[in-house]
């Protein structure tokens, strides 16, 4: 039995968490680069919490430019258990309304410009992200969104695109009419990818603030607007993740998918042909193996 720690990744219109108590911003240093920023720590409810800005305070990153190994080997180093990530997206479901949440539970990984993995060249694993999100901790999602008055959907594809521009018209007809997705946005990978690897259940909250652009009575994806509803799909994903240390505990058995096992039979680099440097970057993402 270990002790629960929770992070939050916080994108857009999400900077801090209400309620924290001995809130402390302090900087962690990985190998990988500095996170986006510092972190947030503290304590909720009895239950230890980190926040992390994704686009930094002030939103000072684009999508393509976040630290992503940054941050979430900063938040290995700080001891953390479960990651919620909280982002805007956009909607190619009529029903997945603008104000909505979708607990996302697969993704499709269109991003082409950032660096996908700790491993690499002297120390090569491949670990599977059929199923890229904790069951467990979306369970507790749904139940904080309910519970918080939020109209929830459990169950999503997330398409993650480059940017930062958003879709073209024909983009948004094809992800949404042939490939199947339901939500859109810019940040949950190479993010998914990497807590994986790092052995971090990670659930996904998608706030909607738009349609996209194949809703013929919305029309192109207009920024005033979703800065209006981003406003309002904040003060609901502080709701939410206030009612999660209550969900969670503060004992954490192992988790029951596995996610903190990731790495279990990864590696396939003959340890004699491991890479010492790389090995020593991997410190806090893959200590346990290694």
């Amino acid at each position: 039995m270990t002790q629960t720690k929770i992070a939050v990744i916080g994108g857009s219109g999400i900077y801090d968490i209400d309620g924290l108590e001995n809130a402390e911003w302090v900087s962690v240093d990985t190998p990988w680069g500095d996170p986006s920023d510092q972190v947030l720590t503290g304590s909720l409810d009895g239950v230890e919490m980190a926040f992390l800005p994704r686009h930094g305070r002030g939103h000072v990153h684009s999508p393509t430019e976040v630290p992503y190994r940054a941050n979430i080997d900063a938040l290995k180093r700080l001891g953390v258990t479960d990651v919620i990530s909280v982002s805007a997206c956009g909607s190619f479901r009529e029903q997945m309304a603008p104000g909505d949440f979708v607990v996302v539970d697969q993704f499709i990984d269109r991003t082409f410009a950032r660096e996908k993995s700790f491993f690499g060249t002297g120390c090569v694993a491949h670990v599977s992200v059929a199923h890229p999100t904790c069951p467990r901790l979306s369970d507790a999602c749904e139940t904080a969104g309910k519970a918080a008055g939020i109209t929830i959907h459990r169950g999503g594809t997330y398409l993650a695109m480059e940017g930062p521009q958003f879709s073209s018209l024909a983009e948004s007809k094809m992800y949404r009419e042939q490939w199947g997705c339901d939500v859109i946005g810019m940040t949950n990978m190479p993010e998914a990818k990497l807590a994986r690897e790092a052995e971090l259940c990670y659930a996904s909250i998608a706030m909607v603030t738009d349609y996209d652009s194949w809703h013929p009575d919305h029309g192109e994806v207009d920024v005033t607007a979703i800065i209006a509803t981003l406003t309002g799909n904040a003060e609901k994903g502080r709701a939410l993740v206030k009612g999660l240390p209550a969900l969670l505990g503060t004992d954490r058995a192992p988790c029951p998918h596995g996610c903190d096992r990731a790495l279990e039979y990864a590696i396939l680099t003959a340890p004699e042909k491991r890479d010492p440097a790389l090995l020593a970057k991997l410190d806090a993402v893959a200590g346990r193996i290694l």
